[in-house]
């Protein structure tokens, strides 16, 4: 088999003394001045039709700097504030390509309070990692150990609004290489009464990990709202208690898919699922809980990145395709088929089926057909509006 390089980020949770909280937390504010600031020289020079990149930013950095205005950002080391501008740099790119919206700007109370570091930026040696502007390491809980050998590229600290604070190591993985090739295929259907139905005629079952804390989380919200918004501590401690508890739900949510896709990338060789637009589907105010809770896009991608780390094949088939309506015996249509028949008989073959498993089925068995034209879950991301899967048709071979 070929061998393949993967980089993997490794997690993990750490406890900073009072100094370093304080540095790391100026850090954050730094580097989301500095990509407002950036957003806003790129986004009217826009209005003017002139295009500037990021070298042109990271000199706007070093005269902001010596601005007396601004003078603070040299409290704090360069580089997270130069990744910044790189991240705004790959944010645009990604614009033009028509893979993402136009960039928004950072705000203190909803955004993501992250800073990476690069190797020039960090120490690290005998499992202790010392970032810039720092004289001790960082109290880190190794709860799994990263590659023998490692050596991090890249460290990203980040807090969460839990208050829980987190480091990525960035590092080469050599473990991660391609599981044998097996003939094992199976098709999904994902659901809400059970989370996947496999064309096997297994049933996973949802586990409805918002639903398990529902109780606990009204309470919280309710305390939260009776705050007055300038109250201060007494708020933020309200505001911090609802975030732990949806801290708690993502984390039981993530690991139970992680457990999930990690098992079916290693027991199948192809795996065939729908292609859902869970952002419309949201839309639906009766099931937009319950279909956040069940995570599914989350479930997606999951299974598309482990699965090019194992050298599996992930098909995604048209969303529109009536696997529910078609018969998996004998290919027999029917015309309805409303959302309380969970059992129906067809009229053609007078085979019983389970609404699920036979969706799962028909899945199954017309993703392995979409293969012969090489649709796959990236072609199936990266064209919108093209052809799906169900509607392209087989590679004409030359004679």
């Amino acid at each position: 088999m070929k061998a393949t390089h993967v980089k993997r980020a490794f997690k993990y949770r750490f406890y900073p003394t009072d100094a370093q909280a304080v540095e790391l937390s100026r850090t954050f504010g730094c580097v989301r001045k500095v990509y407002n600031l950036a957003l806003a020289a790129r986004t009217e020079a826009w209005a003017r039709q002139e295009r500037v990149n990021y070298n042109r930013t990271s000199a706007m950095l070093t005269a902001w700097k010596k601005t007396g205005e601004l003078a603070y950002l040299n409290d704090v080391s360069s580089v997270p504030l130069q990744q910044a501008l790189r991240h705004l740099q790959t944010a645009f790119a990604n614009f033009f390509a028509k893979h993402a919206k136009y960039p928004r700007f950072k705000s203190r109370k909803k955004s993501r309070r992250s800073a990476e570091y690069t190797t020039s930026a960090f120490r690290f040696r005998d499992g202790r990692l010392t970032l810039a502007k720092m004289a001790e390491p960082l109290d880190i809980v190794w709860s799994r150990p990263l590659p023998e050998g490692a050596s991090p590229s890249t460290v990203t600290v980040s807090q969460d609004a839990a208050g829980r604070w987190f480091v990525s190591l960035l590092c080469e993985d050599p473990s991660v290489q391609p599981l044998p090739a097996t003939d094992a295929a199976v098709g999904i259907d994902v659901g809400l009464d059970h989370l996947l139905t496999l064309s096997t005629g297994e049933k996973v079952a949802n586990p409805r990990h918002e639903r398990r804390d529902r109780t606990r989380l009204a309470k919280a919200q309710r305390e939260l709202a009776r705050k007055a918004k300038g109250d201060g501590a007494n708020r933020a401690k309200a505001r911090r208690k609802v975030a732990k508890i949806y801290a708690r739900i993502s984390d039981r949510r993530r690991d139970h898919l992680h457990k999930l896709s990690t098992r079916l990338v290693r027991e199948n060789q192809t795996i065939v699922i729908e292609d859902l637009a869970v952002r419309n589907m949201v839309k639906n105010r009766r099931l937009a809980r319950a279909i956040s809770d069940a995570a599914w896009s989350d479930f997606r991608s999951l299974l598309e990145y482990k699965a090019s780390w194992y050298g599996r094949d992930v098909i995604a088939v048209d969303r529109w395709f009536p696997s529910s309506r078609l018969c998996s015996a004998c290919g027999a249509l029917r015309d309805r088929m409303p959302l309380n028949i969970r059992t129906w008989t067809c009229d053609g073959c007078g085979t019983i089926h389970d609404r699920d498993v036979n969706a799962a089925k028909n899945i199954l068995a017309v993703g392995l057909t979409a293969s012969v034209c090489g649709a796959g879950i990236r072609s199936q991301r990266s064209t919108p509006g093209g052809q799906s899967a169900t509607k392209q048709k087989p590679l004409q071979r030359e004679p």
